[in-house]
């Protein structure tokens, strides 16, 4: 279950990247993460949408306007991030 939803190499990194920065755009995520392609980068997102990870908010407006966030359930995952960070730090 647990690598279902977040196995992979860039599902963590672009959870904590939104943790991180808050509510983001497709370009500001792909300008975010080095060596990701677009098709990786929107395939990712579809599927932590799915596992209702990310929030994916689209604005009726020319030109479109997508706008990414964390969940309630990804949010559970903030004291994670942040324990792992105080780890590496020592």
């Amino acid at each position: 279950m647990f690598t279902e939803m977040l196995g992979g190499k860039w599902k963590l990194i672009i959870i904590n990247i939104i943790r991180k920065r808050g509510v983001m755009r497709f370009g500001q995520l792909a300008a975010s993460i080095p060596n990701i392609s677009r098709k990786v980068l929107t395939d990712q997102l579809k599927g932590l949408e799915k596992d209702k990870l990310i929030s994916r908010k689209q604005y009726q407006q020319i030109p479109p306007k997508v706008e990414y966030s964390l969940t309630d359930k990804s949010q559970s995952l903030c004291p994670v991030f942040k324990t792992i960070e105080q780890w590496v730090e020592q």
